[in-house]
């Protein structure tokens, strides 16, 4: 099972809000998720929480991010 941490959407209707999660890579999107590890709002960047512990476990398990998670990690680090 290769797993991936990527975004799932939530929120509403053309104001989405989307959460870092870590999913199996052959899950659909919006499916079922093995763990939360944050949330990222694009419309507001305070509202952003990121667990990098639970990410660097994920990433040491062999989890693969996707570009714009990799894109939110080293802005969280960089905080």
């Amino acid at each position: 099972m290769a797993v991936k941490l990527r975004l799932k959407r939530m929120g509403k209707k053309k104001y989405p809000i989307y959460r870092v999660v870590a999913i199996d890579s052959k899950t659909r999107r919006d499916g079922k998720e093995i763990e939360i590890l944050g949330l990222y709002d694009p419309h507001n960047e305070t509202n952003t929480k990121i667990n990098l512990e639970l990410i660097n476990t994920w990433l040491s398990k062999g989890a693969i991010p996707t570009d714009t998670v990799k894109n939110l990690i080293s802005k969280n680090i960089s905080k």
